[in-house]
């Protein structure tokens, strides 16, 4: 579909929005009125999104559940196998600790001519290989046994952590719908207000959710290309020995990321004192996060971005929302992709700047 197609559709989407908004909601109401409507609206976002994160916590529930089934039949199989390589193995060990095996000496010693010694040696090797191969059979059995074992006690560790978070999160789900009826129930304007909820609901799960995804997705891409921009604007690396200080200010930042993508022609990275807020509007449409930054060295030595506070369209979308998109997109990035013995050793936000201090380590 033509873009153009796409933005028309995107503010007729919004302007109906809008409009539902102002037949709700007059210009003159009183601010605290906005402000609870606001809530309420924020409120009505946050069981959609709590909804989908139940249904993607049942889904992994029942994928673990499957794994464990898998391991438990697994473990029945190899459990079945291993009793005849315990037989086996037994068999072996036997045969040494009660003398069974003697008698090989005793040829070994009677051997009066060469060919009788080396055939003599020819059926030891023989001999020793079947011995050797059923131990070796018996401890790999053993050993794939402790480690399905192991998977079995992980696996039925994390189906757990899932129920309760499934059940922990329905609980949340149930309270905040309660409180959005309790809230609606009475009011003169309850159908009006009813009628705006799906509106949004519905705008936000058809249209600003695949916008937000646009946003999160353009600006993990764009920090992947940091490494090679700061490395053409060496003038941002300040160098004491062994030491490096890199300063991004964000006039640059932006400056780089308009260049990247067309959709952030629009929107404005600020750095405040330790606050990234970054901010865009589109077609009606408006994004608002803010963060921090952290050095991390697991999985790997990096700068890695938080997402403190998600906004669409001026509504607070919740916790569930911003550790979903903050785990499927990658918002930091790798000094050592701009040189591979570079560390980051700290990172400071202030006066407008992203201040990174960095250590050679070979």
């Amino acid at each position: 579909m033509p873009s153009g197609t796409i933005r028309r559709g995107l503010s007729a989407a919004a302007i109906g929005a809008a409009a539902l908004w102002l037949s709700v909601f007059p210009i003159v109401a009183a601010p605290q009125e906005e402000e609870d409507i606001r809530r309420l609206l924020e409120k009505s976002l946050s069981v959609v999104e709590l909804d989908k994160e139940i249904a993607r916590i049942a889904e992994q529930k029942t994928e673990v559940a499957e794994k464990l089934d898998a391991s438990r039949e697994a473990l029945v199989r190899q459990e079945s196998s291993i009793a005849a390589r315990r037989e086996d193995a037994g068999r072996v060990l036997r045969a040494y600790y009660m003398g069974d095996r003697d008698f090989l000496l005793t040829a070994l010693v009677s051997s009066k001519t060469l060919d009788k010694l080396l055939a003599t040696l020819d059926y030891f090797d023989v001999l020793f290989a079947s011995d050797r191969k059923s131990l070796h059979a018996y401890a790999g059995q053993y050993q794939q046994i402790k480690k399905t074992v192991g998977t079995l006690e992980n696996e039925t560790n994390q189906l757990a952590d899932i129920e309760f978070q499934l059940r922990a999160q329905r609980e949340r789900l149930v309270a905040l719908q309660q409180d959005v009826d309790a809230n609606l129930s009475g009011r003169s304007d309850e159908e009006k207000l009813r009628l705006l909820i799906d509106e949004m609901t519905n705008f936000w799960k058809n249209v600003g959710f695949y916008e937000v995804k646009r946003y999160f997705k353009a600006l993990s891409q764009a920090m992947k290309n940091i490494p090679s921009w700061v490395q053409e604007n060496k003038d941002m690396l300040a160098i004491d020995g062994f030491n490096y200080t890199m300063t991004i200010p964000e006039d640059k930042l932006n400056e780089f990321l308009r260049e990247q993508n067309e959709l952030f022609q629009s929107l404005v990275f600020r750095f405040g004192d330790d606050v990234v807020t970054v901010a865009g509007q589109r077609d009606g449409l408006e994004v608002e996060l803010s963060g921090h930054y952290t050095v991390e060295n697991e999985p790997k030595n990096g700068i890695y971005f938080h997402v403190d506070e998600l906004l669409f369209n001026g509504l607070a979308l919740p916790d569930t929302t911003r550790q979903s998109l903050q785990k499927e997109f990658d918002l930091g990035f790798y000094p050592q992709k701009i040189v591979s013995f570079l560390r980051a050793d700290s990172v400071q936000v202030k006066d407008g700047n992203l201040i990174i201090k960095l250590s050679i380590h070979l």
